[in-house]
C-alpha cells in the first residue's frame, strides 16, 4: 500500500492495523542533538488515549510509546527514531458480523474493491487509531519549533452540533474530557454525548488550531504552499471533511477592503489570511479549522450491500465515539506541527542565508 510516508525533509512513516499487534512510524530527517525522550512525546498521546471518560469509546489502551532507534544519551542522533505502541486491548470479534458487509460510510467498499482483501477488524488500517502515530512522531516536532522558534501550537474544540463554544480561555482546554475553551459549554456538551448514546446516533464537530510566534517564511510560492500541504495534512486525518484559513468561507461575505490585511509600522491590522500569503508563513498566527463528520459506526440499523452484492441491514458493534471531534484536537495539532517542521527545514536548506 502506497501513501503511508508523510513530509519531503521530515518525513514520518506509519505502519499497523487498529487490532494488529501494535502500531509503528519511523520518523527521519530529525536533526541531531535535539534532546528527546518517551516523556516528550507521551504528553500528546496521554490527550488523545481512549477511554479517559465516558464520553468516547471505552476502548483501553495504555499508549505507552516505545523508542527504538534514533536517540542515543537522551539526544537524536540524525538516524531515523523508531518509534511503537502495542495494541493491548483488541476485541476483534466485535467485527465478525460485519467481515463480509459494507458499513455504511466507512473504508470498507472501497478498500475491498482496492484491494480484493481487507483487515475488517476495527476498520484495520483505515481505523482512527493509525493517528497515534502521528501523534507520537509531532512530540519531536512539538518541542523542535518550541525550543527553535517558540512556536506554540493550541487547538479546541470549536462546534460541536449546534453548540458554538466561546474561546474564554485556553487554559481549560486540556482540563476537560471535550477541548472545550468555555467552561460553561461543557454541561451542554456532555448532555449532548449523552443524549447521542441514548438515540444510537452521532454528531460532527468542528475543531480549531493555532500555531504562535511563527516564524516568516515558511512554505513554497506555488505547488507546495503552506496552506496546500496544511490542508492535505488535515484532510488526511479520519473523518475530516472541511479545511479553512482565516476567514475561511467567510470570505463569500467579505468585500476586499474588509479582507485584505492591512498593514502599518507595528505590523498586520487583522488576520484574515490566517497567517499565510501567498503559500507563506507571515509571521502571524497560523488560524486553521477543520470539520470532522459525524461518527459512521452506529448502533442504529442502516441500509447497505454484503460483498455478493446483497441487500443487508448493517449495525456497528463494537466501541467507538459519539462524536470523534471530541478527540481531534491533539491530532489536528500533530499533523498541523509535522507539516511545519518539515518546512521549517526545506526553508533552513534553500535559505539559511537569507537576512529577515
Amino acid at each position: 500500500m502506497a501513501g503511508n510516508t508523510f513530509g519531503q525533509t521530515f518525513t514520518v512513516t506509519t505502519f499497523g492495523e487498529s487490532h494488529g499487534l501494535a502500531m509503528g512510524a519511523v520518523v527521519d530527517g530529525c536533526p541531531p542533538g535535539l534532546e528527546i525522550s518517551e516523556e516528550d512525546l507521551q504528553g500528546d498521546l496521554d490527550r488523545r488515549r481512549p477511554g479517559q471518560s465516558k464520553y468516547t469509546t471505552q476502548r483501553q489502551e495504555d499508549d505507552r510509546v516505545k523508542i527504538l532507534s534514533g536517540v542515543f544519551e537522551g539526544k537524536t542522533t540524525g538516524t531515523p527514531i523508531g518509534l511503537v505502541i502495542e495494541n493491548t486491548d483488541q476485541r476483534s470479534r466485535d467485527y465478525g458480523e460485519v467481515k463480509d458487509l459494507y458499513r455504511p460510510a466507512h473504508a470498507d467498499f472501497t478498500y475491498d474493491r482496492k484491494y480484493g482483501h481487507r483487515d475488517y477488524r476495527g476498520g484495520g488500517r483505515a481505523s482512527a487509531r493509525e493517528t497515534a502515530m502521528r501523534v507520537a512522531a509531532a512530540g519531536i516536532a512539538k518541542k523542535y519549533l518550541r525550543l527553535t522558534f517558540g512556536t506554540e501550537i493550541r487547538g479546541y474544540l470549536a462546534e460541536i452540533g449546534a453548540i458554538r463554544p466561546e474561546v474564554k480561555s485556553l487554559e481549560t482546554v486540556d482540563g476537560n474530557p471535550f477541548f472545550c475553551p468555555d467552561p460553561e459549554m461543557i454541561d451542554p456538551i456532555a448532555e449532548l454525548i449523552e443524549q447521542l448514546r441514548r438515540d444510537g446516533d452521532s454528531i460532527g464537530a468542528r475543531v480549531n488550531v493555532m500555531a504562535s510566534n511563527m516564524p516568516v517564511g515558511l512554505g513554497e510560492p506555488v505547488f507546495d504552499k503552506l496552506d496546500a500541504d496544511l490542508a492535505a495534512a488535515l484532510v488526511s486525518i479520519n473523518a475530516v471533511k472541511g479545511v479553512e484559513f482565516g476567514a475561511g468561507f467567510g470570505v463569500i461575505q467579505q468585500r476586499g477592503s474588509e479582507h485584505r490585511d492591512e498593514m502599518d509600522t507595528s505590523g498586520f491590522l487583522s488576520n484574515d489570511a490566517g497567517g499565510i500569503l501567498g503559500g507563506i508563513s507571515s509571521g502571524q498566527d497560523i488560524v486553521v479549522s477543520i470539520a470532522l463528520k459525524p461518527t459512521s459506526s452506529l448502533t442504529r440499523p442502516g441500509k447497505s450491500v454484503d460483498r455478493a452484492g446483497n441487500e443487508v441491514e448493517v449495525v456497528t458493534t463494537g466501541r467507538h465515539d459519539p462524536c470523534v471531534g471530541i478527540r481531534a484536537t491533539p491530532i489536528a495539532e500533530a499533523m498541523v506541527a509535522l507539516v511545519l517542521m518539515d518546512h521549517a527545514l526545506r526553508d533552513r536548506a534553500q535559505n539559511a542565508d537569507v537576512t529577515r
